[in-house]
């Protein structure tokens, strides 16, 4: 059986001589390659007319982590601590998100991709939950804290495919993020919560893989619960 290709999404930064360069984490890369899977990194800068041939040549897409969503994309409230916002980075990702759920490609998408998915089908994001979100949680544990700090559990619907990944309903997780999902997508289910109510996973209605998180699995691939995320894109985009 051919080794499924992964497309992974990537973001913009300058280097420190100012030159710009397009980028992703590592710990994503190690991850799919963990799980079974060939990454194959998608530039910012494609457009959506790229979109069907990424469609046809990879087996399965992950939307990454990084800056905000334009909050012009969800009629949301401009806050100060939006940051790193990229239209061209948006309109890839919205495009591939949406492309995923209407042609059933499987799909995991990873905090800002979580968000992303949910502003693709209709959905509404909080631009800062520090101000707009009432509870004793922190969710934006960065830069002080380890990326892998565990900040609170993820209490997971029961008999969702989630739950079913991970073997339980209760996993704890780490959080790195100042937004989070506000009114979630009609074509999404909730499927996973913080302790104070805020969405932390939703899977696309129908879909046959498309799962979204709020927590960053691919720092805690240490836990088999979590390294079983990435194992589940390797094994729908295989056909299995």
């Amino acid at each position: 059986m051919a080794v499924p290709l992964i497309g992974i999404t990537t973001g913009r930064i300058l280097s420190n001589k100012q030159l710009p360069m397009i980028v992703t984490v590592e710990a994503y890369v190690r991850a799919i390659l963990q799980a079974g899977g060939a990454p194959v990194l998608v530039p910012v800068g494609m457009h959506n007319g790229h979109i069907g041939v990424l469609r046809d040549r990879l087996d399965g897409i992950l939307l990454t982590g990084g800056g905000d969503v334009d909050p012009q994309r969800f009629n949301g409230q401009p806050h100060p601590r939006v940051y790193d916002v990229d239209p061209e980075r948006d309109e890839i990702e919205i495009g591939l998100a949406k492309t995923a759920v209407e042609s059933h490609w499987p799909l995991l998408a990873i905090c800002r991709g979580l968000q992303v998915l949910n502003v693709a089908l209709g959905g509404s994001l909080f631009t800062d939950l520090g101000s707009q979100w009432t509870s004793t949680i922190r969710h934006d544990c960065y830069p002080d804290l380890a990326r892998d700090h565990i900040a609170h559990p993820s209490e997971v619907v029961p008999g969702s495919r989630l739950a079913d990944l991970i073997g339980g309903e209760r996993l704890p997780v780490n959080s790195l993020h100042h937004q989070g999902i506000q009114r979630v997508a009609s074509d999404l289910q909730a499927v996973a919560h913080a302790p104070d109510g805020l969405v932390e996973a939703v899977e696309v209605t129908g879909h046959p893989f498309g799962l979204g998180v709020q927590w960053h699995p691919e720092w805690l691939t240490g836990s088999p619960a979590n390294q079983e995320l990435f194992r589940a894109l390797v094994r729908a985009s295989s056909g299995g």
